[in-house]
């Protein structure tokens, strides 16, 4: 699948148009998925999908190196959000020629019981790679870890995120700089321009991520 004819759209317009038709986002307001937390939710990502997409996965490598580039200039290392964003953090390292490392959720259970997996440099400025943000606790985790094993944290990326108020607190108090290539609007913006879903089906979809833990659909 090429994308070289879409060059008027912007990244993030490119990124939600890509992860609507390789089958990366779905949506479904009528029959709603449950999040881990017990949420409904109208919409369903996994980022996973698009490692397995060369063009997809090219082009998001690309466009997370140019972020850091231009907007976190002095990076020396780029570390991964276990367990989604590993890979597309390990693609954008090398794409900098860049160290690599990655966050556990939790300290290891065995072994040296490591959180912070890979050469620990303290003072080496760092950038985080997420794949996907929601509520923002697992990003600010693996910040706060860096953090504690001496890392100075330039700030966090991610490829998607739903834009909920409480992720854009959480990282604004832990002043941590965030950045998203592509967001929830301006996917709901593409599907209704692919005819994905109806009006009604959109309304329903923008009140979800008003308030996500009453809605009901």
């Amino acid at each position: 699948m090429s994308w070289s004819g879409q060059m008027n759209l912007s990244v993030a317009e490119r990124i939600a148009r890509m992860y609507l038709n390789i089958g990366v986002v779905k949506l479904n307001a009528e029959q709603p998925y449950t999040w881990s937390s017990g949420w409904k939710s109208p919409i369903y990502c996994d980022g996973r999908i698009a490692l397995s997409y060369p063009d997809t996965r090219t082009y998001i490598k690309h466009e997370l190196a140019e972020v850091i580039r231009k907007r976190f200039q002095g990076t020396e290392a780029i570390a991964g959000v276990a367990t989604a964003g590993i890979a597309q953090g390990a693609l954008v390292a090398d794409a900098l020629d860049l160290p690599f490392l990655y966050v556990r959720p939790k300290p290891k259970a065995h072994g040296m019981t490591n959180m912070v997996e890979g050469e620990i440099t303290p003072g080496q400025k760092v950038v985080l790679i997420e794949d996907l943000v929601s509520t923002g606790g697992s990003s600010a985790k693996a910040a706060a870890a860096l953090d504690i094993s001496g890392f100075e944290i330039m700030g966090l990326i991610s490829i998607f995120t739903y834009g909920f108020d409480q992720a854009q607190e959480l990282f604004a108090n832990a002043e941590i700089p965030f950045f998203s290539l592509c967001n929830y609007d301006i996917l709901l913006k593409e599907a209704v321009e692919q005819r994905l879903i109806s009006a009604s089906s959109l309304t329903s979809l923008q009140s979800w991520r008003k308030s996500p833990a009453d809605w009901q659909g």
